[in-house]
């Protein structure tokens, strides 16, 4: 039997390049009668911040904190976390450091980091920061599928770069307790069965989902960017997953 909650609080956060704006056609479509869910954006890819490429990963989770401040999130009223694509790292620093705010996690084509990952090791130090390449280079990446020429260009104008600290820095884990934050995986380039089967494997981008202990997945069969090619379905995967107790 699923339990729910009548109004949880659902904290959004883009990957790599994107702020809140990401989140727009998702949030359209959220039951916020029901809920109450904002989109943030992480420190570095607010393209008005003139320091915004030194920023870091511990920078990025020190925002999600302040969030949950002005949220009122505490041990007794915790959130759920949206993570898409990139913003696993820092994510994954809050489940590590502060594992009682969290009341469950979901990941949008994603999922928890490894303690000592690091998203591009070989950056150059020099490199300040990384722009959204080529939508070409980008395919041989993640998939573009259901992505139309206008959410395309789109993505193109809006995007930031990424900040070279927040690319190189190791993702430090100690606190075992992040593995038992109840946890959905939304699988849309890649299925929940592929998933599961690589993460039994001890593939390294997804052996740390073998160590979870409360593990729901969600088929939602799309490109890796479904805010964008499935708001709506993905909009209801969320409402869902956060409004379980158990």
């Amino acid at each position: 039997m699923t339990t729910t909650t009548s109004s949880p609080t659902i904290i959004l956060i883009a990957g790599h390049w994107l702020g809140a704006w990401a989140w727009d056609e998702v949030l359209d479509h959220l039951d916020t009668d029901h809920s109450r869910a904002i989109a943030m954006t992480l420190p570095g890819l607010d393209g008005d911040d003139p320091e915004r490429a030194t920023k870091t990963l511990d920078d990025q989770a020190a925002a999600v904190l302040d969030v949950f401040a002005q949220l009122g999130v505490s041990e007794h009223e915790p959130a759920s976390l949206v993570a898409h694509s990139g913003a696993n790292a820092p994510v994954s620093l809050i489940l590590d450091r502060h594992p009682e705010l969290v009341q469950r996690v979901v990941w949008v084509d994603s999922g928890p980091v490894a303690t000592g990952s690091v998203f591009a090791p070989d950056l150059p130090e020099g490199l300040e920061e990384l722009p959204l390449p080529s939508f070409d280079v980008l395919a041989q990446q993640a998939s573009l599928e259901g992505l139309s020429a206008e959410v395309l260009e789109r993505f193109r104008a809006r995007s930031v770069p990424e900040p070279g600290p927040v690319l190189r820095q190791p993702v430090e884990l100690t606190n075992e307790a992040r593995h038992k934050v109840r946890t959905t995986l939304v699988c849309c380039s890649i299925s929940s069965a592929q998933v599961l089967e690589l993460a039994r494997a001890g593939h390294a981008m997804f052996a740390e989902v073998a160590n979870v202990e409360h593990v729901d997945v969600v088929d939602l069969p799309t490109g890796h960017w479904p805010m964008w090619s499935r708001p709506r379905d993905l909009a209801k995967a969320i409402q869902s997953a956060a409004s379980r107790t158990t």
